[in-house]
């Protein structure tokens, strides 16, 4: 019980530090996402959360959490959008989630490998990069065994 409580103190926070007011849909998204391994895509969310929260208010917390850099958002191999915490380093201007990302195959979870980092990208005289994504795709340790 006290962990949760920790948790709801910690969630208040992230949303207060991000100019965002704490409710409980915004809170219960929140404590879903932190009790993954693996991103989660918004129907599994759903699923989840049964009539907790309609669609339309499921997809504006998890689009207003991504713009905030409270999420950052990872394509699965049927291109389903997942969720997963961004890295405390990131803001509403800038992603620090330059991470690979493990696809399993077989299951299709999304793992943040977050001690694999993206190597330094250098770009010609006037681009300008936006987004790196690496993706690994196999087998998990579930799928394998």
């Amino acid at each position: 019980m006290e962990d949760h409580l920790i948790k709801t103190e910690e969630f208040n926070q992230i949303l207060k530090a991000n100019q965002l007011k704490v409710t409980q849909p915004r809170l219960r998204v929140l404590e879903v996402i932190s009790t993954k391994s693996t991103a989660i895509s918004q129907p599994e969310l759903e699923r989840i959360l049964g009539n907790d929260i309609d669609r339309v208010t499921l997809y504006r917390i998890l689009s207003s959490f991504e713009e905030k850099g409270i999420l950052h958002k990872v394509f699965d191999l049927q291109g389903t959008a997942t969720y997963a915490f961004c890295s405390h380093k990131c803001s509403a201007d800038h992603h620090h989630d330059q991470h690979v990302h493990f696809i399993c195959s077989v299951c299709n979870s999304v793992f943040c490998l977050d001690e694999i980092s993206i190597p330094q990208i250098n770009l010609p005289k006037d681009f300008t990069l936006h987004s790196i994504a690496i993706n690994a795709v196999g087998l998990c340790d579930h799928c394998k065994s």
